[in-house]
């Protein structure tokens, strides 16, 4: 049986009437650029997180890229954050001409080692920038101290990890602010590009909110050079109608990789770890094979048998050739390391079966015991 790594025709079957409602209420309207559906999810995406402010943008890159430009983040200044995550992570970094400080990554999580995290701060460092990878947050309250010892600002990347929480409190509430990404594959996607900012500084959400329209706060004034990162009202009318169903869905992976767990425990896998500080939301099950040739088998495997699967990541950040092209030195990082190759995510969405899954597990411990 064939069986997507994302099944999103499904999601749209099952919100099919209140998403078509949208579609033809935008196009009768002719209203597509912000609006009052804009307006509302800024407001709902706030009460969801639990934060003042929220700043629609275009996306989950320039989201990171608008907090950072807002928080001051300049040429000579470093960031740290982990060299684990996708590339859209540092580009905000560099396209600011700052330099990203990668620190290692926790076995299993995959998030940031914060223990690692206060030897690598200089007199050059400025901010901190850990991502909830895979839908799972960092160990925010040691981060945080760490941060307020040496007088930086904490930013969260929580573009797979909306709904997650930390200790009680949802990702995007817990630093200075937080970058989210409405890429249709997250856990709440729009038909297209979408991002969010949420924090509780109002000084940071007019000066993002500012520049992400030309650096203007009123039409044809302008008193600072910005951008274009606007989202559009039919994108911002689909995430509120899937918003009210977010929770349900990630109770739907949270048992999906539950089932995994106890379905692959004897697989010779190294299967995901969870911290007890808070609830994951499983924007992808990943898992560890010993090696990069058995990963390719299964992946293979799982090819031929129609299952949807990917590697996250095939090469860890630090290693991407564009930092040694530009000079960048960067340290060795053995656990980041270890997963380039390794690391692949089995099908954990929203509605899948047990018949799926255990489908799944045995092609996948097939291709093991070849």
């Amino acid at each position: 049986m064939g069986i997507p790594l994302l099944d999103l025709k499904a999601q749209y079957l099952g919100l099919k009437d209140e998403l078509d409602t949208v579609w033809f209420e935008v196009m009768g309207s002719a209203g597509f650029i912000g609006g009052p559906r804009v307006k509302a999810l800024e407001e709902q995406i706030a009460a969801y997180c639990g934060t003042k402010y929220a700043v629609a943008c275009g996306n989950g890159t320039d989201a990171l890229f608008l907090i950072m430009h807002a928080l001051g983040i300049k040429k000579g200044d470093e960031v740290i954050t982990t060299p684990f995550t996708f590339f859209a992570t540092v580009e905000c970094i560099a396209h600011l001409g700052a330099t990203p400080v990668f620190v290692d990554v926790e076995p299993g999580t995959y998030n940031m080692d914060v223990s690692q995290v206060e030897a690598a701060i200089t007199d050059k460092t400025r901010a901190i920038l850990p991502v909830h990878i895979f839908g799972q947050c960092v160990d925010m309250d040691p981060l945080l101290e760490i941060a307020e010892r040496h007088g930086l600002v904490v930013v969260e990347d929580a573009c797979q990890a909306i709904g997650a929480t930390y200790k009680g409190k949802r990702a995007g509430s817990l630093a200075r602010a937080a970058a989210f990404s409405f890429f249709p594959s997250k856990n709440l996607g729009c038909a297209g590009d979408g991002g969010m900012i949420t924090t509780d500084d109002e000084e940071l959400a007019k000066a993002a909110k500012k520049m992400a329209s030309h650096g203007s706060s009123k039409k044809y004034y302008h008193d600072t050079f910005g951008t274009n990162s606007r989202l559009d009202s039919l994108q911002a009318g689909i995430l509120s109608v899937k918003l009210p169903h977010l929770d349900e869905w990630n109770a739907e992976r949270a048992a999906a990789a539950a089932l995994y767990n106890e379905l692959l425990a004897d697989s010779g896998l190294e299967l995901p770890i969870t911290r007890g500080y808070g609830d994951a939301v499983f924007h992808l099950y990943i898992v560890k094979a010993e090696s990069a040739e058995i990963a390719a088998k299964v992946i293979g495997a799982m090819g031929e048998a129609g299952i949807g699967t990917a590697l996250y990541y095939p090469l860890a950040l630090h290693e991407q050739e564009v930092f040694a092209l530009n000079g960048i030195a960067v340290p060795s990082l053995p656990v980041a390391e270890s997963c380039d190759n390794r690391t692949f995510a089995l099908p954990a969405f929203p509605g899948i079966t047990r018949e799926q899954q255990v489908e799944v597990v045995r092609v996948v411990k097939e291709a093991l015991a070849l």
